[in-house]
Protein backbone atom coordinates (compact mmCIF):
# COMPACT_ATOMS: atom_id res chain seq x y z
CA UNK A 1 0.00 0.00 0.00
CA UNK A 2 1.34 3.41 -0.97
CA UNK A 3 1.87 5.93 1.79
CA UNK A 4 -0.48 8.89 1.77
CA UNK A 5 1.40 12.03 0.84
CA UNK A 6 0.37 15.01 2.92
CA UNK A 7 0.92 18.26 1.04
CA UNK A 8 2.89 20.94 2.86
CA UNK A 9 0.80 23.55 4.64
CA UNK A 10 0.48 27.00 3.17
CA UNK A 11 2.31 29.82 4.92
CA UNK A 12 -0.98 31.57 5.66
CA UNK A 13 -2.21 28.45 7.51
CA UNK A 14 0.90 28.49 9.68
CA UNK A 15 0.33 32.18 10.44
CA UNK A 16 -3.29 31.40 11.35
CA UNK A 17 -2.04 28.86 13.89
CA UNK A 18 0.36 31.37 15.40
CA UNK A 19 -2.30 34.09 15.57
CA UNK A 20 -4.73 31.64 17.16
CA UNK A 21 -2.11 30.85 19.81
CA UNK A 22 -1.73 34.55 20.59
CA UNK A 23 -5.50 34.83 21.04
CA UNK A 24 -5.87 31.69 23.13
CA UNK A 25 -2.99 32.67 25.41
CA UNK A 26 -4.59 36.06 26.05
CA UNK A 27 -1.67 38.00 24.57
CA UNK A 28 -4.27 39.23 22.10
CA UNK A 29 -7.15 39.64 24.52
CA UNK A 30 -10.85 39.49 23.67
CA UNK A 31 -12.12 43.00 22.94
CA UNK A 32 -8.70 44.40 22.09
CA UNK A 33 -7.45 45.57 18.70
CA UNK A 34 -4.75 43.46 17.09
CA UNK A 35 -1.60 45.14 15.72
CA UNK A 36 -1.88 46.97 12.40
CA UNK A 37 -0.92 45.18 9.20
CA UNK A 38 2.64 46.59 8.91
CA UNK A 39 3.39 45.44 12.47
CA UNK A 40 2.00 41.97 11.70
CA UNK A 41 4.14 41.73 8.55
CA UNK A 42 7.23 42.52 10.61
CA UNK A 43 6.25 40.26 13.52
CA UNK A 44 5.54 37.15 11.43
CA UNK A 45 8.13 37.83 8.73
CA UNK A 46 5.70 37.28 5.83
CA UNK A 47 4.12 39.38 3.10
CA UNK A 48 0.99 41.52 3.31
CA UNK A 49 -1.09 39.08 1.26
CA UNK A 50 -0.27 36.25 3.66
CA UNK A 51 -1.29 38.39 6.64
CA UNK A 52 -4.54 39.37 4.92
CA UNK A 53 -5.36 35.73 4.18
CA UNK A 54 -4.70 34.73 7.78
CA UNK A 55 -6.76 37.58 9.20
CA UNK A 56 -9.67 36.83 6.85
CA UNK A 57 -9.58 33.17 7.87
CA UNK A 58 -9.87 34.10 11.55
CA UNK A 59 -12.63 36.58 10.75
CA UNK A 60 -14.61 33.84 8.99
CA UNK A 61 -13.98 31.56 11.98
CA UNK A 62 -15.44 34.22 14.29
CA UNK A 63 -12.28 34.87 16.31
CA UNK A 64 -11.60 38.31 14.79
CA UNK A 65 -13.97 41.06 13.74
CA UNK A 66 -13.13 44.07 11.53
CA UNK A 67 -14.34 47.54 12.45
CA UNK A 68 -14.37 49.92 9.54
CA UNK A 69 -11.87 52.71 10.05
CA UNK A 70 -10.76 51.33 13.42
CA UNK A 71 -8.85 48.12 12.73
CA UNK A 72 -9.49 44.48 13.59
CA UNK A 73 -10.49 43.30 17.07
CA UNK A 74 -10.46 39.97 18.90
CA UNK A 75 -14.01 38.71 19.12
CA UNK A 76 -13.50 35.26 20.63
CA UNK A 77 -10.67 33.15 22.02
CA UNK A 78 -12.31 29.85 21.11
CA UNK A 79 -13.27 28.61 17.64
CA UNK A 80 -16.25 26.74 19.07
CA UNK A 81 -17.65 29.82 20.82
CA UNK A 82 -18.43 31.51 17.52
CA UNK A 83 -20.11 28.34 16.24
CA UNK A 84 -22.14 28.02 19.44
CA UNK A 85 -23.26 31.63 19.22
CA UNK A 86 -24.47 31.10 15.66
CA UNK A 87 -26.41 27.96 16.64
CA UNK A 88 -27.92 29.05 19.97
CA UNK A 89 -30.11 32.16 20.24
CA UNK A 90 -28.98 34.70 22.80
CA UNK A 91 -32.02 33.91 24.91
CA UNK A 92 -31.39 30.16 25.05
CA UNK A 93 -29.57 30.26 28.38
CA UNK A 94 -31.14 27.01 29.51
CA UNK A 95 -29.71 25.22 26.47
CA UNK A 96 -26.24 26.47 27.32
CA UNK A 97 -26.59 25.36 30.93
CA UNK A 98 -27.80 21.98 29.73
CA UNK A 99 -24.70 21.56 27.57
CA UNK A 100 -22.52 22.69 30.45
CA UNK A 101 -24.21 20.13 32.71
CA UNK A 102 -23.51 17.30 30.26
CA UNK A 103 -19.82 18.18 30.15
CA UNK A 104 -19.20 19.13 33.76
CA UNK A 105 -20.98 16.14 35.29
CA UNK A 106 -18.73 13.70 33.43
CA UNK A 107 -15.65 15.86 33.93
CA UNK A 108 -16.22 15.88 37.70
CA UNK A 109 -16.60 12.10 37.71
CA UNK A 110 -13.38 11.70 35.73
CA UNK A 111 -11.60 14.13 38.06
CA UNK A 112 -12.71 12.04 41.04
CA UNK A 113 -10.95 9.07 39.52
CA UNK A 114 -7.66 10.77 38.67
CA UNK A 115 -7.12 14.02 40.62
CA UNK A 116 -3.87 14.46 42.52
CA UNK A 117 -3.66 16.05 45.95
CA UNK A 118 -2.08 19.13 44.35
CA UNK A 119 -4.98 19.47 41.95
CA UNK A 120 -7.50 19.17 44.76
CA UNK A 121 -5.60 21.83 46.72
CA UNK A 122 -5.72 24.09 43.65
CA UNK A 123 -9.49 23.61 43.40
CA UNK A 124 -9.88 24.54 47.07
CA UNK A 125 -7.81 27.69 46.49
CA UNK A 126 -10.05 28.65 43.56
CA UNK A 127 -13.15 27.98 45.64
CA UNK A 128 -11.81 30.01 48.56
CA UNK A 129 -11.18 33.00 46.27
CA UNK A 130 -14.73 32.73 44.88
CA UNK A 131 -16.21 32.52 48.37
CA UNK A 132 -14.28 35.60 49.47
CA UNK A 133 -15.60 37.61 46.52
CA UNK A 134 -19.10 36.30 47.23
CA UNK A 135 -18.89 37.36 50.88
CA UNK A 136 -18.04 40.94 49.91
CA UNK A 137 -20.73 41.17 47.24
CA UNK A 138 -18.14 41.60 44.46
CA UNK A 139 -20.24 40.49 41.47
CA UNK A 140 -17.53 40.83 38.82
CA UNK A 141 -14.88 39.28 41.05
CA UNK A 142 -17.07 36.35 42.00
CA UNK A 143 -18.08 35.72 38.39
CA UNK A 144 -14.42 35.62 37.34
CA UNK A 145 -13.34 33.34 40.18
CA UNK A 146 -16.36 31.06 39.77
CA UNK A 147 -15.64 30.53 36.06
CA UNK A 148 -11.98 29.82 36.87
CA UNK A 149 -13.05 27.24 39.47
CA UNK A 150 -15.28 25.33 37.06
CA UNK A 151 -12.74 25.50 34.22
CA UNK A 152 -10.11 24.08 36.58
CA UNK A 153 -12.47 21.25 37.49
CA UNK A 154 -12.94 20.31 33.84
CA UNK A 155 -9.21 20.59 33.20
CA UNK A 156 -8.48 18.11 36.00
CA UNK A 157 -10.57 15.52 34.15
CA UNK A 158 -7.63 15.22 31.75
CA UNK A 159 -9.96 15.13 28.73
CA UNK A 160 -8.72 17.81 26.34
CA UNK A 161 -11.79 17.61 24.11
CA UNK A 162 -14.13 18.16 27.06
CA UNK A 163 -12.07 21.18 28.04
CA UNK A 164 -12.19 22.61 24.51
CA UNK A 165 -15.97 22.16 24.35
CA UNK A 166 -16.42 23.61 27.82
CA UNK A 167 -14.21 26.59 27.02
CA UNK A 168 -16.42 27.46 24.05
CA UNK A 169 -19.64 27.16 26.06
CA UNK A 170 -18.30 29.18 28.98
CA UNK A 171 -17.10 31.97 26.70
CA UNK A 172 -20.64 32.40 25.40
CA UNK A 173 -22.11 32.09 28.89
CA UNK A 174 -19.83 34.79 30.31
CA UNK A 175 -22.16 37.36 28.80
CA UNK A 176 -24.93 36.25 31.14
CA UNK A 177 -22.87 34.93 34.02
CA UNK A 178 -22.93 38.15 36.03
CA UNK A 179 -26.73 38.29 35.85
CA UNK A 180 -26.88 34.76 37.27
CA UNK A 181 -24.36 35.75 39.95
CA UNK A 182 -26.41 38.79 40.92
CA UNK A 183 -29.44 36.57 41.46
CA UNK A 184 -27.29 34.16 43.48
CA UNK A 185 -25.92 36.96 45.65
CA UNK A 186 -29.46 38.18 46.28
CA UNK A 187 -30.32 34.78 47.76
CA UNK A 188 -27.60 35.33 50.36
CA UNK A 189 -26.02 31.86 50.31
CA UNK A 190 -23.21 30.44 48.25
CA UNK A 191 -24.74 27.93 45.79
CA UNK A 192 -24.75 24.39 47.21
CA UNK A 193 -22.55 21.76 45.68
CA UNK A 194 -19.30 23.65 45.23
CA UNK A 195 -17.67 22.39 48.41
CA UNK A 196 -19.33 19.03 47.85
CA UNK A 197 -17.80 18.49 44.44
CA UNK A 198 -14.29 19.20 45.74
CA UNK A 199 -14.85 16.86 48.70
CA UNK A 200 -16.13 14.14 46.34
CA UNK A 201 -13.16 14.54 43.99
CA UNK A 202 -10.77 14.32 46.93
CA UNK A 203 -12.55 11.20 48.17
CA UNK A 204 -12.51 9.62 44.71
CA UNK A 205 -16.32 9.35 44.73
CA UNK A 206 -17.48 9.80 41.12
CA UNK A 207 -21.17 9.43 41.99
CA UNK A 208 -21.04 12.11 44.66
CA UNK A 209 -19.13 14.39 42.28
CA UNK A 210 -21.87 14.04 39.68
CA UNK A 211 -24.56 14.78 42.28
CA UNK A 212 -22.73 17.90 43.47
CA UNK A 213 -22.53 19.28 39.92
CA UNK A 214 -26.27 18.74 39.49
CA UNK A 215 -26.80 20.61 42.76
CA UNK A 216 -25.03 23.83 41.79
CA UNK A 217 -26.30 23.84 38.23
CA UNK A 218 -29.86 23.45 39.52
CA UNK A 219 -29.18 26.58 41.57
CA UNK A 220 -27.94 28.37 38.42
CA UNK A 221 -31.15 27.42 36.62
CA UNK A 222 -33.19 28.89 39.47
CA UNK A 223 -31.18 32.10 39.03
CA UNK A 224 -32.34 32.27 35.40
CA UNK A 225 -35.99 31.70 36.26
Amino acid sequence: MNDVIVPPRRTSELVVDRMRDLIRSGEWAVGERIPAEPALVEHFGVGRNTIREAVRALEHAGMLIPRRGDGTYVRSRNLLAAAIESCVPGSAHHDLLGARRAIEVEAAAAAAESATSEQVAGLRDRLRAAEQAFATGDVAGYAQEDIAFHASLVEISGNRLLLELYDGIVEVMQRLHESVVEATLAEGDHPPGHVGVVDAIEAGDAGAARAAVHSYLDAALRGLA
